[in-house]
């Protein structure tokens, strides 16, 4: 089985220590200048074109890490590299963007405001996601869309054209509109008429909230009209609580984000096991939330049929590239995303409307539960249980004993963040649950107790704030989750992946291999994260 993980409870992986010869078959040789040294020497290629055969008798060492996951592919670190960045682990960061003001180099070159809206468009689009000034970012909003505006100037809403069904708003500039719209910088007042303002993005309906307090208010959409059949829902920040940065976020916010999730799963199963709600038209307190939940929980060990699964996920960040190129996720203001899956869907051939049978509903948990099942049948050994030990008891891949050792990021009694030994994204952090008393570690939202919720919210939010305290912008979070109709006790645990998209690593030929090339250490990138956790707790 291809995984880094043994019955041992040790991490295994492969180093390549090259060493091998090259025929040479070239036929010209054409030596160029390149250029000229601080002496004035001349300098050409001269170098990259030899004359003979070439023997590498000793090229940089490569370790090759299979994930814990065979599906996930496998990780491979450059010895090089990470020893480098080894000596420097806190070094280990996005530099911050830089400020950036057209307006104020209009300014200084005394040249009229006017030209914003003369640049060309792709010109237009890339100030739209780097600008930090809000005027700069205020004139963009006004080419991209017919904004309506006050007695005093101030934005009041978004003009539109057209009556009922065939009304729409006047946006000139569509990616225009959505790059400034998702900009940090532009005064709120923009964002909400704009796209945070409910019904400012479309008609879908609210049917859940985390009610306004002083710190947040949340509200739940109805995603009518999704690829994820028979009910998608988004929970988003409202326009009275903007949260385009992380560093806005809170545990009140993650609490409420994923209360709403924890709510919609439980009253969607409910119904389906026919059992009676009384509330209507307010939020489930939290005791009413684990009672549901615990009747849940007894009604599924009858065997009654339910939905197959939880889909839950948050991409947070968004950018477009001048090309007009997505580089994330559609909305910058946090938001997380879930549903059910069912268990199957009817399969058809060639026809719309005659059956052939059903296939089962695609879930990222079975890639999982398989991976749990077949390393059991190879190892007769708990595969969680030796990934968890395993990455408990850690040893550094260099082999140094003077370097911090720990992949642990942050653990209570019922979670643990870590970093995998094999990461799929060069920062990818891993959320699990960890056994109680029981001997048993809840493998969906539905095991989950009051107590392990706490922990899976605080764990996720210190997992952002690390990320982001490092420089990451764009995050995607998913949960690989347990089937909930499978009640015997089995050893999958409920998992967290968070995975940041970095500037230099686009996704390109070799990730589509499942090939993840990476630059450090796990270790040391550990020892960043828990640096940034003692700032978040100080």
């Amino acid at each position: 089985m291809r995984t880094c993980v043994t019955p041992g409870a040790k991490f295994i992986y492969g180093i390549h220590k090259p060493s091998y010869r090259t025929k040479n078959l070239r036929v010209d040789t054409r030596i160029s200048k390149l250029g000229s040294g601080e002496d004035l020497g001349l300098i050409t290629n001269e170098a990259n074109f030899p004359q003979d055969d070439i023997n590498v008798e000793s090229a940089d060492w490569i370790f090759e890490i299979p994930n814990p996951f065979p599906f996930r592919g496998a990780t491979y670190i450059g010895k090089e590299w990470a020893d480098a960045a080894s000596n420097r682990p806190y070094s280990i960061t996005i530099p911050a963007m830089p400020e950036v003001s057209f307006h104020k180099l209009l300014n200084e070159q005394q040249i009229g405001p006017g030209l914003i809206h003369k640049l060309p468009a792709p010109l237009q689009l890339a100030l739209s996601t780097c600008s930090t000034d809000p005027e700069d970012l205020i004139s963009l909003a006004e080419i991209s869309c017919e904004i309506e505006k006050d007695s005093k100037g101030q934005p009041v809403g978004i003009c539109y054209r057209g009556q009922g069904a065939d009304r729409s708003p006047i946006i000139h500039d569509r990616p225009l509109f959505k790059a400034v719209a998702n900009n940090p910088h532009l005064p709120d007042n923009y964002k909400n008429v704009m796209v945070l303002m409910p019904g400012s993005q479309g008609n879908s309906e609210i049917v859940g909230e985390w009610p306004k307090n002083e710190t947040t208010h949340i509200y739940e959409y109805l995603r009518r009209n999704s690829y994820i059949s028979g009910g998608h829902y988004a929970a988003n920040m409202s326009e009275d609580a903007i949260r385009y940065s992380i560093d806005d976020l809170t545990l009140e916010d993650i609490t409420g984000l994923r209360h709403l999730y924890y709510q919609r799963t439980y009253v969607r199963l409910a119904e389906e096991l026919g059992l009676e709600i009384k509330i209507n038209r307010r939020p489930l307190a939290q005791n009413e939330l684990e009672s549901l939940r615990l009747k849940i929980a007894k009604e599924l060990q009858k065997g009654n049929p339910v939905s197959g699964c939880t889909l839950w996920g948050w991409n947070f960040g968004v950018d477009t590239a001048p090309t007009g190129y997505r580089l994330h996720g559609s909305h910058q203001q946090i938001h997380q995303q879930y549903a059910l899956i069912p268990s199957e869907v009817d399969a058809f051939s060639g026809n719309l409307t005659t059956s052939c049978g059903t296939i089962a509903a695609f879930n990222c948990g079975d890639l999982v539960a398989e991976v749990v099942d077949e390393y059991y049948r190879e190892h007769n050994s708990s595969f969680f249980r030796d990934y968890i030990q395993a990455t408990l008891d850690n040893r550094r891949m260099d082999g140094r004993v003077d370097l911090d050792s720990s992949l642990i990021v942050w653990q209570d009694d019922n979670v643990m963040l870590f970093v995998p030994k094999a990461q799929t994204s060069q920062w990818e952090l891993q959320l699990v649950t960890l056994e109680g008393s029981n001997g048993r570690a809840p493998g969906n939202i539905v095991e989950t107790d009051d107590s392990v919720r706490d922990s899976l919210n605080r764990g996720i939010l210190y997992a952002q704030k690390c990320l982001a305290g490092l420089g990451a912008e764009m995050v995607t979070t998913i949960e690989y989750a347990k089937r909930i109709n499978i009640t015997e006790e089995t050893d999958q645990h409920l998992l967290y992946s968070f995975l940041p998209r970095l500037p230099w690593s686009p996704g390109a030929f070799s990730e589509a291999q499942n090939r993840y090339i990476t630059g450090h250490y796990p270790e040391d990138f550990g020892a960043a994260c828990r640096k940034q956790l003692q700032h978040i707790n100080s």
